[in-house]
């Protein structure tokens, strides 16, 4: 497949996922739109609609953008799959037995990865229609499976990027390795994940994987800092489930009103846990020290933040969130349990504390050290950690180093 030349016209990348849009991928969809101004021509699929109402009106907006493959229809998926069977039982079969290695003692199991097939079936349907030069899937799981799958029943090829805990906690099963191996090339977005990547991946060269970093956009990057704030709010953004780490948080929040700390806490974000860690809260005392702000969208985070002398995090496993980069831009200085690839942004002492997972006295020690900090050295810190922020994730950077990789590999 010859790559498209601006003689002639833009090259055209078709972008999978399995959720989207999504409140939690404002990160895909920054990173679109950076591609699309500068002249990628991006095609939106997702394999499923999100059940999460959308509060972000970039969201809605992008939702009208994104052909959903499920929603097809069953009639439409059966003759995918047979148009696929007939046209090229070869390539069919052969696609198959890449679903019996991948799925036979994986994480999702044999019958799940089938169904993958069958999905990789419709969108190449779709994509013969209306052909794209690559095909980039995000998040190493099911959606590099399709992708993986589309590529072997004779689609374009494709890359997918890796993120954080929905790959790296156990790669093998999750066919980490054969999916790289088979990609053109693939994408982390920390040095973290790359390192996590190759050692899952046999065979896999170093320069096949490259760190294309999660940005910012102008929003974010380019808006004043707030200034300094004297009261005592900390404030976590994400979902409400066991590996952002909310009981430790109320661990730590727990042990500050114990020793008579002035504090509060706003968790955006939402959940199956969100009645749980409400009934926890109350159970150690601090439920009025605790409020719980729902999913917000774009400005509501903004103005959160601004309000919050601190970003905390709890995680017990994480890849590089993205609201820590938002947090940093707006010049607030990060709590965060040491995982993942924090480190490479968050440095200990200078923009932020680290803190070992599952410590609640160490988390709480450097809760405390936030709130008793004076204004002028959280003032520094936000300036140093927004500093560091714009140098390395700026969303058009970032798109443009993509950009060229889809450039590079689509043959």
């Amino acid at each position: 497949m010859n790559i498209s030349t601006p003689e002639n016209a833009s090259m055209r990348v078709a972008y999978l996922v399995n959720l989207y849009p999504k409140i939690s991928h404002s990160f895909i969809r920054r990173e679109i739109l950076a591609l699309e101004s500068q002249g990628v021509k991006v095609r939106r699929f997702a394999i499923r609609r999100t059940s999460e109402p959308l509060v972000d009106a970039a969201d809605i907006e992008e939702l009208d953008k994104t052909e959903v493959i499920l929603e097809l229809g069953a009639k439409s998926l059966l003759l995918s799959l047979v148009g696929a069977a007939v046209k090229h039982p070869v390539r069919f079969v052969r696609t198959l037995g890449l679903a019996l290695r991948t799925g036979i003692g994986s994480d999702r199991g044999l019958a799940r990865h089938l169904v993958y097939v069958v999905e990789a079936c419709a969108l190449l349907d779709i994509l013969r229609r209306d052909p794209v030069d690559h095909l980039h899937a995000h998040f190493g799981t099911n959606a590099a499976a399709v992708a993986m799958y589309c590529a072997a029943l004779g689609g374009p090829g494709y890359s997918f990027t890796a993120h954080g805990t929905e790959s790296f906690e156990s790669p093998r099963r999750v066919r980490l390795g054969m999916k790289a191996e088979r990609a053109r090339f693939a994408v982390t977005v920390c040095g973290y994940g790359k390192r996590e990547l190759l050692a899952s991946a046999r065979g896999v060269d170093d320069g096949k994987v490259h760190v294309v970093r999660c940005g910012l956009d102008e929003a974010f990057l380019s808006a004043p800092a707030p200034a300094a704030v004297a009261g005592r709010q900390l404030v976590l953004v994400g979902r409400l489930s066991p590996e952002k780490g909310h009981g430790v948080l109320l661990d730590a929040a727990a042990i500050l009103e114990r020793d008579h700390v002035d504090f509060r806490i706003v968790l955006v974000g939402d959940g199956d846990l969100r009645e749980e860690i409400q009934r926890r809260a109350l159970s150690l005392g601090i439920r009025d020290r605790i409020d719980f702000a729902g999913w917000q969208d774009h400005s509501g985070v903004q103005k959160i933040l601004g309000a919050s002398r601190a970003l905390v995090l709890a995680s017990f496993g994480e890849g590089l969130p993205v609201v820590i980069m938002e947090a940093m831009a707006m010049g607030r200085p990060i709590v965060s349990t040491d995982v993942g690839g924090i480190a490479e942004l968050v440095v200990d002492g200078d923009t932020g504390w680290l803190v070992p997972p599952g410590n609640p006295e160490r988390l709480a020690e450097a809760m405390r050290s936030v709130l008793e900090a004076p204004d002028a050295e959280l003032v520094a810190m936000g300036q140093r950690g927004r500093q560091r922020v714009q140098a390395m994730h700026d969303s058009r950077k970032e798109a443009a180093r993509l950009k060229e990789l889809f450039e590079r590999y689509a043959v």
